[in-house]
């Protein structure tokens, strides 16, 4: 064999099968070959196992999503390049002209967008509520068919708690799917309430450290079967060493996810006697409107603190520069912690009605927080209140 031949067929190495390695490797191919064409054929008709081309399904994603969903108490999962285009990509498979979807003010800008943008150009309709309107979701689904419910719970930015247990009654009641953007909750929320599909940005907490961008549908196996195809041939694919990289992350998640609530709490509770905050936006806290709700439906109260400023967006503008250990930055579950300015959060696609049902202020601050000390980051967001009222 010539050396320009053995370049493109480089030696086997078989790795025995009592010798293991304890990190999966990276199956960083497109293509995966079987020795006979009939086998072949077998593979592609489904009638064996195996792995042909990496957007259809490659190794290392498939142990990603086996994972993901047994963390999330579902059967199957598909992945995708980003949580937006794991949201476009569900709602493409699972919609089609002459739909109908209920969705919400409190939700995923880009997931609004989607919906009334993308597929309302192509004969999908929508009604767009406040998550808080349970009169308005009985009434919809009673008077018009609805093909699924899309929902957030904590909502971003202000941790609005959806009562899930009503909304999955309601969409099964009527014949309609269950869609939970269940990001901000994490993996380990939500799993035994009932829900169709769960949706994540892998982005955040299940990399955990912002450096690496992912997503996930999550359902039955049946439902998983009815979108794949749809899905695969729309070619969101995932990379698969941003696979690899979010399979390493999640090794860490719980750690993070614990140590970024125990913040989240303390932060919280600070800010909330703060003399020049007005109000703070955490489910963890007894005054918040759905606190017991919360407590009911997760087994903690989520790693987002929002609250509002006093004074407005001038002030807010002043605190966001004046914070040190926050960076001003977009997304949210990585280990350092974020913040999120009045200037920043503004829903420009929502009409006068729907910014007041969102309960985004002029003043509204959205904090990410991290891992960080979290001595250290109240003095640093008492240092930054302090400097935006100078």
């Amino acid at each position: 064999m010539k050396k320009s031949t053995r370049v493109n067929h480089p030696p086997r190495v078989q790795v025995p099968a009592d010798n293991r390695p304890l990190v999966a490797p990276i199956y960083q191919s497109v293509k995966f070959t079987l020795d006979d064409t009939v086998e072949t054929e077998s593979l592609l008709r489904g009638e064996r196992p195996g792995f042909f081309y990496s957007r259809v399904s490659n190794p290392t994603l498939r142990q990603l999503e086996l994972l993901l969903a047994e963390m999330q108490g579902q059967e199957d999962c598909l992945l995708a390049a980003s949580g937006v285009g794991a949201v476009a990509a569900c709602l493409i498979a699972l919609c089609k002209a002459g739909d109908h979807i209920l969705a919400f003010v409190e939700s995923y800008g880009p997931t609004r967008h989607i919906i009334h943008r993308i597929l309302g150009r192509y004969g999908v309709t929508h009604t767009l509520l406040s998550i808080e309107d349970k009169a308005g979701i009985e009434r919809v689904l009673a008077e018009r068919p609805t093909r699924l419910v899309i929902f957030e719970s904590p909502t971003n930015p202000v941790t609005k708690i959806a009562d899930i247990q009503h909304l999955v009654a309601q969409t099964r009641q009527h014949g309609a799917l269950s869609v939970m953007d269940n990001t901000f909750a994490g993996f380990h929320n939500h799993g035994g309430c009932g829900i169709d599909v769960h949706l994540h940005s892998l982005t955040k907490y299940a990399s955990g450290h912002g450096d690496v961008m992912g997503g996930a549908i999550l359902a039955s196996r049946k439902l998983i079967q009815s979108m794949r195809q749809d899905v695969v041939t729309l070619g969101p694919t995932l990379d698969p060493h941003a696979a690899f990289l979010i399979q390493r992350g999640m090794r860490t998640y719980f750690l993070r996810y614990e140590r970024q609530c125990a913040n989240a709490g303390r932060i919280a509770a600070h800010l909330a006697q703060h003399a020049n905050v007005a109000r703070v936006f955490y489910p963890g806290l007894p005054g918040h409107p759905q606190h017991a709700l919360a407590a009911r439906q997760m087994s903690d109260f989520g790693t987002i603190v929002s609250f509002d400023l006093k004074g407005g967006v001038d002030h807010g503008t002043r605190f966001a520069d004046a914070l040190e250990l926050f960076a001003i930055s977009a997304s949210l579950g990585s280990t350092e912690s974020l913040v999120m300015p009045p200037r920043l959060l503004g829903s420009r696609d929502l009409n006068a009605e729907q910014r007041v049902q969102s309960a985004i202020g002029p003043g509204t601050v959205r904090l990410s927080i991290g891992i960080e000390d979290a001595d250290d980051l109240i003095a640093d967001l008492d240092e930054a209140l302090k400097a935006a009222f100078i």
